[in-house]
């Protein structure tokens, strides 16, 4: 589904001058606190009306203020998961959970029950009272609310901006199988690059009310001017890596990529799995040649394809690693003394123990059910009418 937006909206001093085209299964608009995220999300939901735009959702216009066009929020046939879950605290999860039906038609419904419960792991909490759940539980059931109103699109306003770090390690990769196994395309707020870089197939960033730039995440994170000054450090690349084997002896996984080989802290997933890695630009370091005698497990070949330097000591140099992409921050100075140039081969270093829960992505591809939204055959009927 295309999501189309170019809203112009201005409250108070605040001016919201937004325009992007994105086709991912799950874009996230990214940018400081007070960029316009959140007022651009509601926007797309229909809590907010625009003073002038367009909004497109899958062929389907939502806002055309030129022909005083403007759907109703009941209508958007859109599931929205906030900061907080907003959970009915008079209901049970599983009361919570059918909530969600009773504003789509029956002809339209296609979301199981059971399916949405087995997929985000609430089944022991159905009869359950939202006071008596953790913060992490409540998400998941506010994203299964969301979802069993079998919507068309799902917005996400950090959901996981409320929650600890070990929470947030809970939700994270439910949140990844919303976007692996079903087809409903997601737009999640956040102000974190690692949420980001975890979860997004593509990226709109916003500052100051305008977008600055919009395209697949692995362009956009690897770019440090992009990012608030506060991210800049968590700026790197993300890359696929098969399942190979585990290291038992020393509790390491083996991986590989298109780049080589990779081995890093123990993952527990089948071989074949495919698991997404985001390799900061500050824990790779560059050798001119195939270092001997060093601690770091993972050396691969590459070819510099961009140096990017600014008025400050470092600077970003972009990698081909036999078509993995990479990126190194170094300084100015290691860049004079090794003498590195556009198309120079190097190797890319990078220790193990740089990757952390946070860094490194939920399998795909596992021998597993997957959720899939079909129309239950008693809707199929009354829709062939």
């Amino acid at each position: 589904m295309t999501l189309s937006v170019r809203i112009r909206h201005r409250q108070g001093d605040f001016l919201l001058d937004a325009t992007f085209e994105s086709s991912g299964r799950l874009t996230a608009l990214f940018g400081p606190s007070g960029s316009g995220k959140t007022s651009l999300i509601n926007m797309i939901g229909g809590l907010v009306r625009p003073k002038s735009g367009r909004i497109e959702a899958g062929g389907r216009l939502l806002v055309d203020t030129e022909a005083r066009l403007f759907v109703p929020k009941y209508r958007r046939r859109i599931g929205y998961v906030f900061q907080d879950a907003r959970l009915f605290p008079h209901m049970s999860v599983a009361q919570n959970l059918g909530y969600g039906r009773f504003f789509t038609p029956a002809t339209e419904r296609y979301a199981d029950f059971t399916g949405v419960v087995d997929l985000l792991g609430i089944g022991h909490l159905l009869s359950r009272k939202p006071v008596s759940l953790s913060g992490g539980e409540k998400q998941r059931v506010a994203i299964g609310r969301a979802l069993i109103a079998s919507p068309k699109l799902i917005l996400m306003d950090e959901p996981l901006a409320s929650l600890d770090d070990a929470r947030k390690a809970e939700i994270l990769p439910y949140i990844e199988r919303l976007r692996d196994e079903t087809k409903i395309p997601i737009v999640y707020v956040s102000h974190s690059v690692a949420e980001v870089a975890r979860l997004a197939s593509d990226v709109v960033v916003l500052s100051a009310g305008k977008v600055t730039a919009s395209g697949p995440a692995d362009d956009i994170l690897s770019r440090f001017d992009l990012l608030p000054e506060e991210e800049r450090a968590e700026a790197g690349a993300m890359v696929d890596l098969a399942m190979a084997g585990q290291d038992e002896v020393f509790g390491l996984t083996v991986l590989h990529s298109a780049g080589g080989e990779w081995r890093l802290p123990r993952i527990d997933a089948p071989a074949g799995a495919t698991i997404r890695a985001r390799v900061r630009a500050r824990d790779v370091m560059l050798a001119v040649e195939r270092p001997v005698g060093i601690s770091a497990l993972n050396v691969l070949p590459g070819k510099i394809t961009a140096i990017a330097a600014g008025e400050g000591p470092d600077a970003l140099v972009s990698l081909d690693c036999g078509g993995d992409r990479l990126a190194a921050r170094v300084t100015r100075r290691s860049i004079d003394a090794l003498s590195l140039t556009v198309g120079r081969e190097v190797f890319a270093v990078v220790k193990a123990v740089t990757f952390d829960r946070g860094s490194v992505g939920g399998p795909s591809g596992l021998a597993r059910d997957p959720f899939t939204l079909q129309v239950p055959p008693q809707q199929e009927a009354r829709t062939s009418r």
